[in-house]
């Protein structure tokens, strides 16, 4: 056996080497996830002026306007409900509460697309409460007007009740940690507790508030499911109808480019908002807030508000999935449903793996190398998440797609051999979307376990002749599990849940459960639709069963 180096020059060499290494796949990695933008701003620019004057001429202005409107409901509904449920749990109590501040998250587990499936099928036409309603009555079709849930209000609600859950933790996070100094203080000068709230409590949380609710934007504006199963047209439907029904990649590239803007200018316009604004706790010492006791109507309304998300965004929907489930003639077991779920669990499980260790170099790099170059691949790997799923298939497929055509054409010119599509259609490339998409979350998991490992510990290691890699595998490593498993299982749902890049960019005939979903819905089958479904929903429990519990603990 070779003897180990351990002497400070072989230490410093094998030290630059790993640093090197490590920062080398970390700018890679920055660079696949800035690869979709670029190549969506190239498409579109050399896509010509016809098509874009076209889409000016016809539906972009629509587009457009449905979007924004979809966005505004969406954030009204999710800081509104979040921000309501947050306070009432964390400065009140009442019967309940201490379920309620749990289950509240419960409809976090939901894809937006299954919820709409749940209440098309109880509230549509054909459904149980408009059947019942002509049953009770005898009107006919024309005799009454009820609420069309195949609307840009439907498609709303249907994201506002599986979104909530982000505005709603992030707020109750900041409330739990705002000292009691200053609402007391408001209090004292004659502030009632609304106003002392409205003018006090809320403007300190507001960082957090802002940046649940922009993850709420975001989620909308990469949202395909919803919205093309009511028949919604936002830029996400356009960019897929644009590359499949009409064939035009020039016209799916510009629209994507147009949802990228508008991503971006989301993103910029709450980072500017919130400007160089800083809080800070009153006083030297942290002091809770104090909790209110509410008695008779007060606490019956309480109860009421904080049950009523609960009860429409999930556990009525989980009722409605079942009774659709049992009434199918999907089986579950058959080979063919075996297939959808090995297929789903393989993508999930390479892109969580893929993705985490991803996460794991770019930050890494950053603690090892702070500076502006190793900040500037954090910047860049943290995009993706701004990107919604059809803007980066797009901006994947069509790089490689002309890739695998030139090399196609220059070996049959050469060598007489066809070499057809070698990444364009593969799974590894729908991965790299996955990759690209999620890194954020996973990034955002990893940082948050390694800020608690002490830099004490890395200088201690390097002094016992550990190299940077040493260190990262035998110190953080280990000390990281938890919050790399975290990373791990928010990728794994994440990927289950993801419709757009996987309807776009999967391989031939390897359908996904949320693929079959989306098509048997489509097909109006939606007793079918119920049971992958059922499934996804099974798996997005998991994530939201983990942090249940560390809202309980807390």
């Amino acid at each position: 056996m070779a003897e180990i180096d351990y002497s400070e020059h072989g230490t410093r060499n094998r030290g630059a080497f790993g640093t090197r290494l490590v920062g080398t796949v970390a700018c890679l990695v920055a660079a696949a996830c800035l690869l979709p933008m670029v190549a969506v701003v190239l498409a579109a620019v050399t896509g010509g002026t016809d098509t874009i004057s076209h889409l000016l001429d016809t539906v972009l202005p629509g587009y457009a306007l449905t979007t924004v409107i979809l966005v505004v409901l969406v954030a009204a509904g999710t800081f509104c409900i979040g921000v309501g449920a947050a306070w009432l749990v964390t400065m009140t109590r009442f019967p309940g509460v201490r379920f309620l501040e749990i289950a509240l998250v419960l409809p976090l587990a939901f894809p937006a697309y299954v919820l709409a499936y749940a209440y098309t099928f109880i509230l549509d036409h054909p459904g149980i409460v408009q059947s019942t309603l002509r049953d009770v009555t005898g009107w006919g079709p024309r005799d009454y007007w009820f609420p069309e849930i195949r609307s840009t209000e439907g498609a709303a609600v249907m994201l506002i009740l599986v979104l909530y859950p982000y505005v709603y933790l992030l707020a109750r996070a900041a409330f739990l940690q705002q000292s009691a100094t200053a609402f007391l203080a408001a209090r004292a000068l004659g502030k009632s507790p609304w106003l002392a709230f409205w003018h006090v409590s809320l403007p300190m949380a507001r960082p957090a508030i802002a940046g649940g609710v922009l993850l709420a934007i975001m989620e909308t504006i990469a949202d395909f499911g919803t919205v093309a199963y009511f028949g919604v047209q936002t830029f996400a439907t356009g960019i897929y109808t644009s590359w499949f029904s009409i064939g035009d990649r020039a016209a799916a590239a510009q629209l994507a480019l147009c949802l990228l803007g508008f991503a971006l200018l989301m993103a910029v316009a709450e980072r500017m908002q919130r400007g160089r604004a800083k809080y800070y706790q009153a006083g030297k010492s942290h002091a809770s807030l104090p909790s209110a006791q509410l008695k008779g109507w007060q606490s019956a309304a309480a109860f009421t508000l904080c049950v009523i998300p609960v009860l429409l965004g999930f556990l009525l929907p989980v009722f409605i999935l079942i009774q659709m489930g049992l009434t199918s003639e999907q089986n579950l077991l058959s080979r063919r449903y075996v297939g959808f779920i090995q297929n789903s669990l393989t993508l999930a499980g390479v892109a969580a793996v893929v993705t985490v260790c991803a996460a794991i170099c770019v930050g890494f790099f950053q603690r090892l190398r702070p500076g502006q170059v190793s900040s500037s691949t954090g910047y860049l790997a943290r995009l993706g998440y701004a990107v919604p799923g059809g803007v980066i298939a797009v901006g994947l497929i069509v790089p490689f797609a002309s890739f695998d055509n030139a090399l196609d054409a220059w070996m049959r010119q050469t060598f007489d051999i066809s070499t057809g599509l070698l990444v364009t259609g593969s799974i590894w490339l729908l991965v790299a979307a996955y990759m690209v998409r999620f890194l954020a979350a996973a990034l955002s998991a990893y940082e948050g376990g390694q800020s608690t490992v002490h830099a004490n510990m890395d200088a201690a290691s390097r002094s016992l002749g550990q190299t940077p890699l040493g260190t990262l595998r035998r110190v953080h490593l280990p000390i990281l599990t938890p919050s790399l498993l975290t990373a791990l299982l928010i990728v794994f749902v994440d990927v289950m849940k993801e419709l757009p890049a996987t309807l776009i960019m999967r391989p031939f005939n390897f359908d996904t459960l949320a693929v079959q979903a989306y098509r048997l819905a489509s097909d109006e089958r939606l007793e079918g639709a119920a049971v992958p479904s059922l499934v996804i929903l099974a798996v997005g429990l998991l994530p939201v069963i983990l942090i249940c519990r560390q809202v309980g603990r807390r």
